[in-house]
C-alpha cells in the first residue's frame, strides 16, 4: 500500500499538478489528495506548499522525492535483471535514433549493453525524427528513439528520458553578461536552427509560439543538420542557438559557451522509444528495459 502512495507522490512531485497525476494514475483527484495527506500524516511533515492553483515541493518533499526516485530505480533494475533470465540473449537489433540521442545519450548505454549482452549485435543509424519514423515504417530498423510523438497511430511509444533545450552563445557573447533577458530581446540576434523535419526544430517552434514569438520572427543566419555542426559554428560566431543541455556539458565545463536565461521561456522535450503497434516480445523490449534502468547521474 505504501508503495502505491509513494507512486502517487512521485507523480505529483514530477508534474506539480494533482489533476495530471490523477490522469496518469487513473484515479480521482480526491484520491490523489488523500494519499498525499496520508504520507504527510505518517511522517508528520508537509510535502507541498500551495499558492492558489500552483504547488511546489517543500524541503521535506524534495528529500522524499530523492528517495522515491532511488526506490523505484531499484525496483526497475530488479525487474530488468530478473526478467533478463528468461530473455533470448542472442541475435541482432537495428536501432534508429535522432541525432541528439545518438551522439550524447546512446553511446554510454550501448557500451554497457554490449558488456552485458555481448552476443547481441547492435546496429545504430541516425537521422532526424521524420527519417527515423520512415525507417521504422519501412522495417529498416526494429526500434527508434525520437523527440516527442507524432500523430501516426501505427506507432507505440515508451517514454525514455527528458531533455531541456537551452539558449546558447559562445563565451563572451553580449548576452552572457546578463543574468536573464526578455524574450523580445533575443530576436535582435542571429540564430542557428536545425533543418526542416527535425524534431528539435518543432519543439523550439512550439515553445516560442507559447511565448508569443513565431519561429519566422527569428533572424535566421543558417540551418544545419546536427547539434555538433551548430555548436561548432556558434563557438566561432556571434550567433545564438537552442541546444540540448546534454550536448554542451564539455563546453560549459571548459567555459567555451554560455547559457542565456530567457524570462518566461522553458523549452523541454521528452525522448521516446518508438515501435510499430502489435510487436511481440523481442530484443527491442530487452534493450528498452536495459536503457530505462541505466543511471545517467
Amino acid at each position: 500500500m505504501f508503495d502505491f502512495r509513494l507512486k502517487v507522490f512521485l507523480a505529483v512531485a514530477k508534474r506539480l499538478n494533482f489533476t495530471k497525476a490523477s490522469e496518469e494514475l487513473y484515479i480521482t483527484q480526491p484520491a490523489v489528495t488523500k494519499h498525499i495527506k496520508e504520507i504527510e500524516n505518517y511522517f508528520k511533515v508537509k510535502l507541498f506548499d500551495r499558492n492558489g492553483t500552483k504547488i511546489k515541493l517543500t524541503p521535506a518533499g524534495e528529500t522524499l522525492l530523492q528517495y522515491a526516485e532511488q526506490v523505484f530505480a531499484i525496483y526497475q533494475n530488479m525487474e530488468f535483471e530478473l526478467n533478463a533470465f528468461t530473455q533470448n540473449k542472442a541475435g541482432a537489433i537495428r536501432i534508429g535514433a535522432s541525432t541528439t540521442v545518438a551522439q550524447y545519450l546512446l553511446p554510454l548505454i550501448l557500451a554497457a549493453f554490449h558488456h552485458k549482452f555481448g552476443s547481441i549485435k547492435v546496429q545504430l543509424v541516425t537521422g532526424n525524427t521524420e527519417q527515423i519514423e520512415q525507417a521504422l515504417q519501412n522495417k529498416n530498423i526494429d526500434l527508434g528513439i525520437i523527440e516527442g510523438r507524432s500523430r501516426n497511430t501505427i506507432f507505440k511509444y515508451t517514454p525514455f528520458v527528458k531533455d531541456e533545450l537551452v539558449l546558447v552563445g559562445k563565451s563572451g557573447h553580449p548576452l552572457s553578461k546578463k543574468l536573464s533577458v526578455k524574450i523580445e530581446d533575443i530576436i535582435k540576434y542571429s540564430f542557428l536552427l536545425r533543418e526542416p523535419g527535425s524534431g528539435t526544430l518543432e519543439v523550439i517552434a512550439h515553445a516560442l509560439k507559447q511565448a508569443g514569438i513565431k519561429i519566422s520572427d527569428l533572424n535566421l543566419e543558417m540551418q544545419l543538420d546536427s547539434s555538433e555542426s551548430i555548436k561548432m559554428y556558434l563557438l566561432n560566431s556571434e550567433a545564438l542557438a537552442f541546444l540540448s543541455i546534454y550536448s554542451i556539458f564539455k563546453e560549459l565545463k571548459n567555459n567555451e559557451c554560455t547559457v542565456v536565461d530567457v524570462k518566461g521561456l522553458t523549452v523541454e522535450r521528452e525522448f521516446n522509444f518508438i515501435r510499430t503497434q502489435g510487436e511481440g516480445e523481442s530484443l527491442s523490449d530487452l534493450f528498452i528495459k536495459f536503457a530505462l534502468s541505466y543511471n545517467f547521474k
